[in-house]
């Protein structure tokens, strides 16, 4: 092994550092910001698996281990039987937009050409349950920034994301869908056909082991990468209480333009909207007004991603250990029963600017759920 790093009965290597990097993200508690926190610290994957276990057991888990090298290797075949590629975090087809996210996710399983990844890109999400008014303007849409020269980036839900991608197909062709679950487990089935035909021009992502049935907790973690990808997230048909404004908030905190359709303010499946162009968000009536708050004509974009404005490496970051403490603090004065943020910050005797990272990094992972009122509540 290289630089001396031997593997023990106990602790296996696989003799890869990508596979390292694979393994490293599937072990057990470690999401996309703790792995780009233990890669920082430890230089290796190798090394950050070494110290796993220690940082574990400072956060109070006994017995903690990583993930088998057999794990990666079965997802390895798994992908390639799909048809799929894996991408890491790094290496050059890796999608240059998502590069500096703080939870950026360090691999991608790709289907389909990967080099949209790397174009400037526009995501149309929106209403599973769309109007047929709804899904038109979404088809306008899709079908005009394509022709523009975007790659319409969606969830490959029903509704608004199914329509934006088939539009898209019919124009250029140029679609990214990005999969809740695995890339091999099409959800929901009916847009079976519709994924086929994205492999054929476009292209599908997971960040997700294939053959993974997408839950709930998977969707907000769908919603980031689409706002990542994109230069604006525009919003047509989303309820109060939806994901598509989950994906607007990820886009405001990646520094992406956020637009939206505006619809009655009798119909529910327009109020997200409505509430977003009442925030600031861009109003949009046809792809002209989306071009035009991009600074563009409708001539073809300039193929370089803009990426985001984010604190730079200077920025004091917590020692992981420090970090799986105040997880473990928080989860332990989290229950069932919904408590407010301010009395958990008093609590811990801990900031604002401290806890808040914490608290999206563990809504992201779903082991704890916001709901009105700045309430909190533990989910595992």
């Amino acid at each position: 092994m290289a630089d001396g790093q031997l593997s023990t009965p106990d602790f296996p290597r696989v003799g890869d550092n990508r596979l390292d990097q694979l393994r490293l993200v599937r072990s057990r508690r470690v999401g996309a910001v703790t792995w780009h926190r233990l890669m920082a610290e430890h230089g290796t994957a190798w090394a950050a698996l070494l110290a796993l276990p220690e940082i574990a057991r400072a956060a109070g888990v006994e017995g903690y281990e990583v993930c088998p090298p057999g794990v990666v290797l079965a997802e390895m075949k798994q992908g390639q039987a799909a048809g799929a590629r894996l991408l890491v975090h790094g290496e050059p087809e890796y999608p240059k937009a998502l590069l500096d996210l703080p939870d950026a996710p360090p691999v991608l399983w790709v289907t389909g050409d990967a080099t949209l990844l790397n174009r400037p890109a526009v995501a149309i999400v929106g209403a599973r349950n769309a109007s047929s008014l709804g899904a038109r303007m979404a088809r306008r849409l899709g079908q005009g920034l394509s022709e523009a020269g975007f790659t319409v980036v969606s969830g490959l839900a029903r509704g608004i994301d199914a329509a934006a991608h088939e539009a898209a197909l019919a124009g250029e062709g140029k679609t990214v869908a990005v999969m809740a679950g695995g890339i091999d487990v099409i959800y929901p089935a009916e847009n079976e056909a519709l994924a086929r035909a994205i492999d054929a021009t476009g292209c599908r992502i997971s960040e997700h082991p294939p053959g993974l049935e997408p839950q709930a907790r998977h969707f907000p973690l769908r919603n980031r990468i689409v706002a990542g990808l994109a230069r604006a997230v525009v919003v047509v048909e989303a309820a109060a209480k939806s994901g598509s404004l989950i994906t607007s908030r990820a886009a405001l905190d990646y520094g992406r333009d956020v637009m939206a359709v505006p619809g009655h303010p009798f119909d529910a499946r327009a109020s997200g909207c409505n509430m977003l162009i009442r925030d600031g968000a861009v109003l949009v009536r046809g792809t002209s007004d989306i071009l035009e708050a991009l600074g563009m004509s409708q001539a073809s974009p300039d193929p370089e991603p803009r990426l985001p404005v984010l604190p730079g490496p200077e920025a004091p970051q917590r020692p992981l250990k420090e970090v799986a403490l105040l997880h473990s603090m928080i989860l332990s004065r989290l229950g069932p029963s919904p408590l407010a943020e301010d009395q958990l910050m008093r609590d811990l005797n801990v900031t604002s600017a401290q806890l808040a990272p914490e608290l999206l990094n563990l809504e992201l992972e779903g082991r704890i759920s916001r709901q009105p009122g700045g309430l909190l509540s533990r989910l595992d």
